[in-house]
């Protein structure tokens, strides 16, 4: 059949092929394109006008801590840059499992953010032998945004100063001696359980719940050496209320500079930071995963929030590591560095 000005057509109630003057293409062809456009065309208008609305920034620590004082100070700069409010939202239990979930669960909107840790995306996923979740493939990575050097900090008068004076008493002492932590499966635990395993001993673990108390215990000599934060730690080591060793970073800090690392006193390669990162739930449009990424640094970059950032011992991450694909990698090679001193140690659970 062929209508008036040669259009080639058929009939409606034969094959319901219908056909176009300008393109010649059939019917059914376009019918498919239109219902592309049409799913697609709220997921781009969604991205073009991202952020409408409050954002919540699930963190899945307890407040008053030190990734929630973290949240909170990129909350504040990134609600001003967005132009929307971006509300902290401490959903605490479980080593941050029930947080975490929170997000998984979560629409893929970019309206529910996660600040994500080693903790959520590196320990837990051996620390638990049934997954709560798959840090790898339930997520939309966004950015790495900031690391937090652990050091080696030790009661004042133990009777070693550098990382092989350290590994000499505790490979003849160390059935003797204790270290704290701020609990089992903490990042001061297996920082110091993989220090042990370095060194190749072992030496009894007294947890506490939190690192106040551990640190305590260190200043007054009940226990013999501490892998904390360096934030937290700089002042107690100023005073000289605790020694320190080694900062446990490959790198040193800028927030002791005069500090040595482990890897510059002989163990190669030893790096142990604590790191946040934030991520997205699942199928998170890419728009909105890039405008959180640039939102992030910016906020990162911001002359107040490096200062205080600095105080609290957390330094950016450089412009080189904080790509969506990078995280995602980082993510995969975090859970694979913990696997084994976790299995050793003996913290895996039901």
């Amino acid at each position: 059949m062929t209508a008036s000005g040669g259009m080639p057509c058929v009939s409606v109630q034969s094959e319901m092929t219908y056909c176009s003057r300008k393109t010649g293409m059939q019917w059914p062809s376009f019918i498919k394109l239109v219902t592309i456009a049409a799913v697609l065309w709220p997921v781009v208008t969604q991205a073009q006008t991202y952020p409408s609305r409050p954002i919540v920034m699930v963190v899945p620590f307890a407040a008053g801590g030190t990734f929630d004082v973290m949240g909170r100070l990129m909350a504040s700069r990134m609600s001003e840059l967005l132009g929307q409010q971006v509300i902290v939202e401490n959903v605490t239990g479980a080593g941050g499992v029930i947080g975490t979930n929170r997000v998984v669960n979560a629409a893929p909107d970019g309206y529910t953010l996660l600040l994500g840790s080693t903790g959520t995306h590196a320990y837990n996923q051996t620390i638990y032998k049934k997954r709560r979740y798959d840090a790898v493939n339930d997520f939309t990575p966004v950015t790495l945004w900031s690391e937090q050097p652990m050091v080696l900090e030790t009661r004042k008068d133990l009777p070693a100063n550098t990382i092989p004076e350290f590994a000499a008493l505790l490979k003849s002492n160390g059935a003797k001696m204790q270290f704290g932590s701020a609990g089992a499966g903490s990042t001061t635990h297996l920082a110091c359980s993989l220090l042990n395993a370095v060194i190749g001993v072992n030496v009894t673990h007294v947890p506490y719940r939190g690192s106040a108390p551990a640190s305590t215990d260190l200043m007054s000599g009940q226990i013999d050496y501490l892998c904390g934060n360096l934030g937290a730690a700089a002042p107690l080591i100023i005073g000289k209320q605790v020694k320190a060793i080694a900062v446990l970073s490959k790198e040193r800090s800028p927030l002791m500079p005069e500090l040595a690392s482990a890897h510059e006193q002989g163990l190669k390669d030893f790096d142990i930071t604590s790191w946040t990162a934030f991520f997205l739930p699942k199928g998170t449009p890419k728009a909105i995963v890039d405008k959180l990424n640039e939102v992030t640094h910016a906020t990162m970059e911001t002359p107040l929030v490096k200062t205080r950032m600095l105080e609290i011992g957390v330094t950016g991450v450089g412009p080189d590591r904080r790509s969506p694909e990078y995280l995602a990698n980082f993510v995969a090679s975090e859970i694979k560095r913990w696997e084994r001193p976790i299995i050793d140690a003996g913290l895996q659970v039901d």
